[in-house]
């Protein structure tokens, strides 16, 4: 028997939902990060009297730093291990933030809130497919999607600040970031707590401390359950395996990812990242500054924005439960078809009713979008470049959440508010036909049963996997 059908076979229990409550914690706080920007847009423009350029550079200097830490994290993950990454991730995130809760100029500003997007985009990138390791395959979609779920209470944390401290305080802008900052409390949590990927471990030569990792497990689930462990549920013919191998360099890695059998599904997968980052940040960047141009007050955007940031959470958790159901291509597919409709309801609201219950709508769905995503890409990818593959994929999304606010903030004066969204639409409909002519389905299978081994098929797993690398 080996580690990984050990692994796989594990019940969901009290250990795998610490993982999800430690990597849930820090996306929430990476979500807070990346939201409470669209509400110091207001007070920094007063503060050192912004010109629109300006503001657009603020609004695009995160998903920069982001872009970077994607990039970077992926192939560090790859080489030198998961946690060490979600570590260090932590601790530059919490101390950017705070230098740029104490910038004195707008230059400090911008370098300062790179520098943070740098430690987020490598947090959020490393921590799926971490996770994604450790969790069963029939549950894997729900739990990663879950896991993503916690960026919606960061997004409603910062919509809360937004309301409740930016305006109230003459340097409320200052306080909010002090407050998103706080989690490096838990990066002592971390380290003591957090075990190594055994996937990883494995990759690596490393049997001894993977097996320690396992068994450390086995006997928390048993603790956790109250029973024996069930048998395992495998097939002969596979014996997932993660073969010892020094980790490719990036250009290696790039050609590995488009080479066959994977060029097809990497590709679909950049689009994804890219349409769904894109209109996003686009929408969620600019959506208070919007609602002031349509008459209505900073205080009363703000309040708006908290309803629509609470639209996340049941379009997270929703698609979630989906991404097991359906399937991961299936569940996106869906979201992005009710991210169109609804960005279009949107460019035809004209009273405020109609327009915080269409924005609602779309954050739902986006929101969904991001939950099937985040489970859909690790298993895009194997063990050895898995998070590489991560991290290029998430980067190629940050391109488009690097020109959303941009692009958004110069064709806002001639396109207007309904223009903005039915660009949305357009972006957004792209993406559903790209996913459902060329995506993979990806439900039921192991890790390494999903995982072409030196450019042939998927080998066969849990069910009939034998082809799955290519478009069903």
């Amino acid at each position: 028997m080996s580690l990984l059908h050990r692994l796989d076979r594990l019940p969901l229990s009290r250990p795998h939902y610490m993982l999800l409550l430690i990597g849930g914690l820090g996306y929430t706080f990476d979500g807070m990060d990346v939201a409470i920007i669209a509400f110091l847009l207001p007070a920094l423009r007063d503060v050192w009297s912004l010109s629109g350029a300006e503001l657009g550079l603020v609004g695009s200097a995160t998903p920069i730093g982001v872009l970077i830490g994607a990039l970077l994290a992926g192939y560090v993950g790859d080489r030198f291990g998961r946690k060490t990454v979600m570590c260090w991730a932590l601790a530059i995130y919490c101390v950017m933030t705070l230098v740029a809760a104490f910038s004195p100029n707008f230059t400090v500003f911008v370098i300062a809130r790179v520098l943070a997007g740098v430690g987020t985009g490598a947090e959020s990138v490393i921590i799926a497919p971490f996770l994604s390791e450790f969790i069963p395959p029939k549950k894997r979609g729900w739990f990663i999607g879950s896991l993503a779920g916690f960026f919606s209470f960061g997004f409603v944390g910062a919509a809360l600040l937004g309301r409740f401290v930016v305006p109230e305080f003459e340097d409320g802008w200052r306080y909010a970031q002090v407050i998103t900052a706080l989690p490096i409390l838990m990066l002592l949590w971390w380290r003591r707590s957090l075990p190594e990927s055994p996937r990883f471990l494995l990759g690596k030569g490393r049997t001894d401390e993977a097996r320690a990792i396992v068994e450390t497990l086995e006997t928390q689930v048993i603790a956790a359950t109250g029973k024996p462990l069930p048998p395992v549920d495998a097939p002969r013919e596979v014996e997932p395996t993660v073969a010892p191998a020094p980790s490719p360099g990036l250009l290696k890695s790039l050609v590995i990812m488009f080479g066959q059998p994977m060029r097809r599904q990497t590709t679909v997968i950049w689009a994804i990242w890219f349409v769904v980052t894109f209109c996003y940040y686009g929408f969620f960047a600019w959506i208070p500054s919007l609602l002031v141009e349509r008459g209505f007050t900073v205080t009363r955007s703000f309040e708006f924005s908290i309803i629509i940031y609470i639209a996340q959470i049941p379009g997270y958790f929703s698609a979630a439960v989906c991404s097991d159901w359906l399937d991961r291509k299936r569940t996106i597919a869906l979201y992005l078809v009710g991210s169109t409709i609804s960005a279009w309801c949107l460019s035809q609201a004209d009273s405020a009713g109609a327009i915080v219950a269409a924005a609602a709508v779309l954050s739902f769905f986006l929101n969904g979008c991001y939950a099937g995503l985040y489970a859909y890409t690790p298993e895009s990818f194997p063990t050895a470049i898995r998070a590489t593959g991560c991290g290029f994929a998430s980067a190629f999304g940050r391109v488009g959440s690097i020109m959303a606010p941009s692009i958004i903030g110069v064709f806002s004066a001639s396109l207007g508010f309904a223009g903005v969204f039915t660009m949305t639409t357009s972006v957004l409909a792209a993406g559903v036909v790209v996913l459902l002519a060329w995506g993979v389905n990806t439900k039921g299978y192991s890790l390494e049963a999903i995982t072409p081994e030196k450019g042939g098929d998927a080998v066969k797993g849990e069910g009939d996997a034998r082809g799955a690398w290519r478009a069903r």
